[in-house]
């Protein structure tokens, strides 16, 4: 979910039926877990009473912390735990990620480790590596790596929303990401997150060389009407989210380009669409049509250099290189840094060399 899509405080563990994030709020999609349409018939009763006849499993101390978080809405909008429900409210009780379907196994899967102390862990994504369970991935992802390497830390519960990866990357984008070791952890990381007082930067390879080295990208984005599968821009901001991504051209390749990408915004896709938007897809993106020959020329050797160059990098070439936060506990400035990996440097060098030869 490229820019990244953010979590915040959540306090509920809690199963759901539904998949796609339907709310937004301050730059994050929320999914819904809990739907409620009140009957004719219910009397005035506080929301927290009503939602613990009704979650099982829960607490009203859980619910409160909920409404505290905005994660109860009711006819769209954050209420209080006080608020009284009234005939006909539709109620929702979202989260900041897709429910877990099924129990989460603990596998030893090998993690790249940048840092870690007490409160929080910073970790090196490889490309191929799902994120959350859900969907069909269901093992073999990094929740799954993370419960593992917990699994002796009484105060890690992998399960609990009010801790754990505080932000999002797609299955096939490398880099950065932040995990909160504790609920206090959490809170402070997302509220650095909504104030976009964090720092990210990704680096892309895209189609086409850039004309205009620096940029601002600008438009609503949503999913695609056509296809749910895509995520689209909307310019006119009658659908989607807002979503800001600053551009700068590190290198022009020939028929590619490098480019560092900033997020002021974490929708699903972001770099992504919002480069296909000003006409410069990432390159090997299959789902944005990225994996096509796009820029160039027609002769055989140079279709031959770009079907090598996609078995070089053989996803869309997207790197979250930097972090940057203060830490939760102690207020100090944390900057972290991951080198491009190799196959993408490789696909980078290789279009360096064409570029030289031309």
């Amino acid at each position: 979910m490229d820019g990244d899509e953010l979590n915040i405080i959540t306090p509920l563990t809690i199963q759901s039926d539904f998949a796609e994030p339907d709310f937004s709020e301050g730059g994050r999609d929320l999914w819904e877990h809990y739907h409620y349409e009140v009957e004719p018939g219910q009397v005035l009763l506080r929301i927290d009473k009503y939602l613990v006849e009704r979650i099982k499993g829960t607490s009203r101390n859980r619910v409160q912390m909920a409404a505290e978080a905005q994660c109860i809405r009711v006819n769209g909008r954050a209420v209080k735990s006080n608020y009284r429900v009234h005939p006909g409210d539709v109620i929702s009780v979202v989260m900041d990620r897709p429910r877990y379907e099924n129990e989460i196994i603990a596998q030893d899967i090998p993690l790249n480790i940048v840092y870690e102390d007490d409160d929080v862990l910073v970790v090196n994504k490889p490309a191929g590596m799902v994120v959350h369970p859900g969907h069909g991935n269901y093992d073999g992802t990094l929740v799954n790596a993370l419960a593992w390497h917990f699994k002796d830390n009484p105060e890690y519960d992998v399960t609990d929303p009010r801790m754990g990866l505080v932000h999002r990357i797609d299955k096939d984008t490398s880099g950065l990401l932040v995990v909160a070791k504790t609920p206090h952890a959490k809170t402070s990381l997302g509220l650095q997150f909504y104030n976009k007082t964090t720092k990210r930067q990704y680096v892309a390879l895209v189609w086409g060389a850039m004309k205009q080295l620096d940029g601002t990208i600008e438009g609503n984005i949503g999913r695609d009407p056509r296809d749910r599968m895509l995520m689209t821009v909307f310019p006119d901001g009658e659908q989607g989210k807002p979503a800001v991504t600053h551009y700068h051209t590190l290198e022009n390749l020939a028929h590619v380009a490098l480019v560092q990408c900033r997020l002021e915004t974490g929708r699903t896709h972001q770099i992504r669409v919002h480069m296909r938007h000003i006409g410069h897809p990432l390159f090997n993106d299959a789902r944005y049509g990225g994996d096509k020959i796009l820029r160039g020329n027609t002769s055989s050797s140079y279709a031959q250099f770009v079907r090598n160059c996609f078995d070089t990098c053989p996803r869309q070439a997207l790197h979250a290189k930097t972090l940057g936060f203060r830490h939760p506990v102690t207020g100090e400035q944390m900057d972290f840094d991951s080198a491009v990996p190799p196959d993408m440097a490789a696909l980078i060098e290789r279009w360096r060399q064409l570029a030289a030869q031309r």
